[in-house]
């Protein structure tokens, strides 16, 4: 089997996963021979409270083609440069974890560990005044930098907020210009072949029946295809990340929008702040074990900086993956192939990687083989968010609620991290000693969270003692205020939203 000899890809469920995933095989699998048909019911609503991306969103858009000014408009997106972090170390205490590295190495040594040595040294200011994206999400600041720009400003990276409703929607339209039919329906039935226990078509209420050689599963956390039809398992991570509930609304503000997330430590887990051009998204991550529903709701909507725009929408999940993201002739998506807290903006960016693995699979015959290999690279991709995610629990100093002292005593912490946070009390994280499989994120997110959150850790890099101090100073202050002096000459990010507005399609989006 090849990839023409998929005739039928039949997605099954709709929203951000689907669209995506219908997007995506418009653009690679539109060869002429194999149709892609998406089922979706206007019955069953979609999750949709996942409006914050990370970088890699930017690749996806542009393999598509997409013009990134026309999405800004149809999502009312805004401009992302990162993450803050309020009262996660203790009350009182704020970091930000912005997307692009800090600094410059200096003769061989990573920035990380030498700002350790010299703020062991001497007063210096927060390692984020070293970032590009930090500083100018400080000031309000963006501008996309060129293909030609040099450092700091090539280091500006960013990601989006957005409505993800309103991508699912630019999505379909993108999609079924590409050829993917949309059908209506809910379905109620799953038939399977008798020798190789393969899904060989699915029956719509009303009776009509569609056939499909590949399924891809974008029905929610109900899994209708990956668990109920093929019962293939999921993996229970409760004993690594302590929330179970959420609760979402939007609100009214006024102001400019601040091009970053918001995330702040509450007494039973975490509230997120996402400000799109139209609306606030906000919501409330916590733990049913420490806090009521009810209680939750009323904690969320007090901390409100406008009105709601609607009713509070709950939501229970247990986080972790399905045993097999492909069984079969099934592959699951989104939140059908497994779901960790939203801490870093990482759902769609599993929807991303799912796809993307999956169209470089089927460029040669999908085997036993690729199937593993497809299996293990997703498997590895979330296993090393969720890695990440737990991070930020275990090296917080909280302890002032039931919730945060249970994080230190009642959190496994996985094996391999375990064995990199005993590395990383003598060295910081660096290129060669993160998590070896990707997952998103680069050695400078782990440094900035344990410098943000830890206080002080031990270096005993014998190359430091190599480095002149007053040179490194010297050094240090020079590129500080070259970002201060770059972000100060870029507009606030309202203004470049406005440019964007105008331009529209016409212009592109670099």
């Amino acid at each position: 089997m090849n990839e023409h000899d998929i005739r039928d890809v039949v997605i099954v469920g709709g929203g951000t996963a689907g669209w995506m995933a219908a997007a995506a095989f418009a653009r690679f699998l539109n060869n002429g021979y194999t149709r892609t048909t998406l089922i979706e019911s206007d019955e069953i609503g979609t999750i949709g409270v996942g409006e914050a991306t990370i970088p890699p969103l930017i690749t996806f858009n542009r393999m598509l083609g997409l013009n990134e000014n026309e999405f800004l408009s149809a999502t009312q997106g805004t401009f992302k440069l990162g993450v803050e972090f309020v009262d996660w170390g203790a009350l009182g205490n704020r970091y930000f974890h912005p997307f692009g590295f800090h600094g410059h190495d200096l003769e061989g040594v990573h920035f990380h560990q030498l700002y350790l040595r010299e703020r062991q040294r001497r007063v210096l200011q927060d390692i984020s005044a070293w970032s590009m994206s930090a500083v100018a999400a400080a000031h309000g600041k963006f501008a996309r930098p060129s293909a030609e720009a040099r450092p700091p400003l090539s280091q500006l990276l960013y990601a989006f907020h957005f409505d993800a409703g309103l991508y699912a929607r630019y999505l379909r339209t993108y999609a079924e210009r590409g050829g993917v039919t949309r059908v209506e329906g809910k379905i109620v039935d799953t038939a399977l072949g008798g020798e190789d226990g393969y899904v060989r078509s699915v029956t719509l209420a009303g009776g009509r029946v569609i056939e499909g050689d590949l399924f891809i599963d974008c029905s929610g956390f109900r899994g209708l295809l990956t668990e109920q039809a093929l019962e293939t398992g999921y993996e229970d991570w409760t004993h690594w990340l302590p929330c179970d509930r959420a609760v979402a609304v939007p609100s009214r503000y006024s102001g400019e929008p601040d091009p970053f997330t918001r995330s702040t430590a509450r007494a039973a887990g975490w509230q997120w702040r996402i400000p799109l051009q139209h609306r606030m998204g906000n919501g409330y991550v916590y733990s049913s074990a420490h806090i009521s529903d009810d209680e939750a709701e009323r904690t969320l909507l007090d901390n409100l900086e406008g009105e709601p725009l609607a009713d509070p929408r709950r939501l229970a999940f247990t986080t972790g993956r399905r045993k097999l993201a492909w069984n079969r002739n099934v592959v699951a998506m989104g939140l059908a192939s497994g779901f960790v807290e939203p801490l870093e903006s990482t759902g769609i960016f599993f929807i991303q990687r799912g796809i993307e693995e999956l169209v470089s699979h089927l460029h040669a015959p999908p085997d036993e083989e690729l199937v593993k290999s497809y299996n293990r690279r997703i498997a590895e991709c979330i296993d090393g968010v969720m890695e990440f995610l737990t991070l930020h629990y275990r090296a917080s100093d909280r302890r002032d609620t039931p919730f945060w002292r249970a994080t230190e005593t009642e959190i496994e912490v996985p094996e391999g991290l375990a064995e990199r946070l005993r590395l990383w009390q003598r060295r910081l994280p660096n290129r060669r000693n993160i998590n070896p499989h990707y997952h998103g994120f680069e050695s400078y997110s782990y440094s900035v969270m344990l410098l943000g959150l830890a206080g002080p850790l031990e270096s005993s890099l014998p190359a430091l003692d190599l480095i002149d101090p007053q040179r490194a100073l010297a050094a240090f202050e020079a590129q500080r205020a070259r970002t201060a002096r770059l972000v100060a000459t870029l507009p606030s990010q309202y203004e470049y939203l406005t440019h964007v507005r105008a331009a529209g399609a016409a212009e592109p989006g670099r």
